[in-house]
């Protein structure tokens, strides 16, 4: 099946039977690609829609309190996800490699050394929490707002470290394409969320307090649920029980998993950075509130784009693996294509409803007219980020991290950050100079570097590389290595 994927997409076919040779081909990959991203979009908007609830019930107990959640559960505990998140994402490369190169016993081993790494690096990451109210304050936000900010932040260490082990877990799961699992365990954990986060504020009445904690409760769910999967004989061949092998090679693990973090927590951070800038506009929490929904709806709908990029990283990786490079740069092109038809269909959704689309968080006039202003620009980075993420996933995929972390790092920081400044104080433009000088000097820039490296890249090269990278990071191969249904097939 894998040989049916060799040819280019864009190949030059007149006659008929080449056009049905291509799109039976398109019509595989297809169904590879969304045999990963139809569940991986529906866990992932379950997962967002629990900080959605959350905000959401906020939002009904006054703007202080919608703004205080939005920045310590969307900046500080975002901040940190953003980082551990990244970190996880080594396992994409790694298992999803070792996974196509049917190095099946290696798998648990990885799962459990990300454990490790990211458990450690949540316990350096913990002064941002325990400090977070006079860090707010020195950046400039209001009194009231970073008082209340930080006693959540407190609330919400037990999440911060669930991350170091729900995320490790989830690329486990996914390397192997067990997405229904995933999809299952994030349904339950979004209704317990449901549940829980109306019991707190109309019952119980712990008001926003209780709303973290039951967020909190939530995400705990999600790991157990899929931890139980795993060693109750959902993985037996990948998963073989604790083992001290996971314990060597932890350096070498380190530095992947942190060039994989500063790749992606550079973009991630960005848009926290756009939340906190607008903490020195007038009228603040007008601002802060108008954008925290746009950003969350632009989250929302960003993870569709997201399950692209897990799906796209582990169709690349996996093929890359079994030294099939072709398969992988046809599974690049037909993601990338699919994923733009969705984020223009989104954008121009968005222009349709931009009246309307801010109601589900509030009711205030002038909320909802300031983010009826910012519609435009939302529409806008939608559809940027139905090519951006899929790119990335490549880079995950073929193990680009710490190229990638560079790129990051100059359009995000060095172009985007001083333009947005630039046009949101300078030309006094407000929050749509900051938004918009950060898109198009950032977002835009990084596509195009991105396109120009992934429509250059010599696939068979990178196929050879994988091999190699399968054989330094994987222990001697047992003569009885177990066979394993390839379930994208």
């Amino acid at each position: 099946m894998a040989g049916s994927s060799n040819q280019p997409l864009l190949a030059g076919v007149d006659d008929d039977e080449g056009n049905e040779k291509l799109a039976s081909k398109v019509w595989i990959e297809s169904k590879k690609l969304w045999h990963i991203v139809g569940p991986s979009i529906f866990s992932r908007l379950s997962a967002y829609s629990m900080n959605l609830i959350t905000q959401a019930f906020a939002g009904h107990l006054g703007n202080v309190e919608l703004a205080a959640v939005s920045i310590s559960v969307t900046v500080i505990t975002g901040f940190n996800y953003g980082f551990l998140l990244g970190m996880a994402s080594a396992l994409e490369t790694l298992c999803g490699q070792a996974f196509g190169a049917r190095r099946y016993d290696m798998l648990g081993i990885y799962v459990q050394r990300s454990w490790i790494v990211l458990c450690s690096c949540c316990f350096l990451l913990l002064p941002l929490y325990i400090f977070a109210t006079p860090i707010l304050k020195f950046i400039g936000q209001s009194d009231e707002v970073a008082e209340l900010s930080g006693a959540l932040a407190m609330w919400l260490i037990p999440l911060h470290f669930c991350f170091a082990f729900q995320l490790p877990m989830s690329r486990f799961l996914l390397s192997q394409l067990k997405t229904q699992v995933i999809a299952w365990a994030s349904f339950v954990s979004l209704v317990v969320n449901a549940i829980t986060s109306w019991l707190v504020v109309y019952v119980l009445d712990f008001g926003v307090v209780g709303l973290v904690v039951a967020l909190d409760i939530s995400w705990w769910v999600l790991f157990f649920g899929l931890y139980g999967y795993t060693i109750f004989g959902g993985c037996p061949f990948t998963w073989t029980g604790f083992s001290m092998q996971a314990s060597s090679g932890l350096w070498e693990f380190f530095k992947l998993s942190v060039s994989s973090g500063v790749m992606l927590c550079l973009e991630n951070w960005y848009y926290r950075i756009l939340l906190l800038m607008t903490g020195y506009l007038k009228n603040v929490i007008l601002a802060l509130d108008a954008l925290s929904i746009c950003m969350n709806i632009n989250g929302w709908e960003m993870n569709i784009h997201l399950a692209f990029f897990a799906a796209t990283g582990v169709r690349v990786a996996n093929e890359l693996g079994a030294g099939n490079g072709k398969a992988a740069k046809f599974a690049t092109k037909v993601s990338v294509i699919q994923s733009n038809i969705i984020g223009m269909f989104f954008c121009l959704l968005i222009m349709l409803l931009r009246e309307k689309i801010a109601l589900i968080f509030t009711s205030n006039t002038d909320v909802l007219k300031e983010v009826d202003k910012l519609s435009y620009l939302l529409a806008i980075t939608v559809l940027f980020n139905s090519v951006q993420p899929v790119l990335s996933g490549v880079a995950v995929g073929s193990g680009w991290q710490a190229k990638v972390a560079y790129i990051n790092l100059g359009c995000y920081y060095l172009i985007g950050l001083p333009l947005g400044f630039l046009m949101g104080w300078l030309f006094h433009w407000g929050v749509m100079g900051i938004w918009g000088g950060m898109i198009f000097g950032g977002t835009a820039v990084q596509t195009v570097i991105l396109t120009i490296i992934t429509v250059r890249t010599d696939w068979e090269k990178e196929a050879e590389k994988a091999s190699h990278r399968v054989q330094k990071w994987s222990i001697p191969k047992s003569d009885n290595q177990p066979q394993v249904e390839d379930s994208s097939h």
